[in-house]
């Protein structure tokens, strides 16, 4: 369901929700920690693996949060250099063993870098074919892990 049919649908049905203002606890509102969940940390290491350029499992969480950090504005230029997040490392260490144990991926001993399994393309795929924000988001991200792949190909190149 897309936005437009969800709001459609919702003036329709004559549905009301009622919002009490008065007692406004900070508990409720959200930060930086909301947007470091296992779900999209796991889909963003899934559409790193579905990539060809595999991550090595030391680098993987670097690279999320240096590709949340390129493909969100918010995070674009700021002060808390989420690719360096200690925080970020822990959530993604939790999501590659979740990946693991769900049969989402594998990490064969030889190599070192993470290999999605069918199950694992199947899952990426249908997030990706979406018509919704969750799609678009993942996509970005997806654009902004090529470009760093490219840009450390470019790196080791120049030295």
């Amino acid at each position: 369901m897309n936005f437009e049919k969800f709001f459609e649908s919702v003036s329709q049905s004559g549905t009301e929700i009622h919002f009490d203002n008065h007692e406004a606890n900070q508990s409720h509102f959200l930060n930086n920690e909301a947007l470091f969940q296992l779900p999209l940390i796991s889909l963003i290491i899934l559409l790193m693996a579905k990539n060809i350029r595999k991550p090595r499992v030391a680098e993987i969480g670097q690279l999320v949060g240096e590709s949340i950090e390129a493909s969100m504005p918010g995070f674009k230029g700021s002060a808390q250099h989420v690719g360096w997040s200690a925080n970020l490392r822990v959530r993604t260490v939790k999501a590659i063993s979740f990946l693991e144990h769900a049969l989402l991926i594998e990490i064969p001993n030889n190599k070192g870098r993470i290999k999605i399994t069918v199950l694992g393309k199947k899952v990426i795929n249908r997030a990706l074919n979406q018509e919704d924000t969750l799609a678009y988001n993942l996509a970005e991200i997806s654009k902004a892990y090529r470009n760093l792949c490219v840009s450390k190909q470019q790196d080791m190149e120049l030295e």
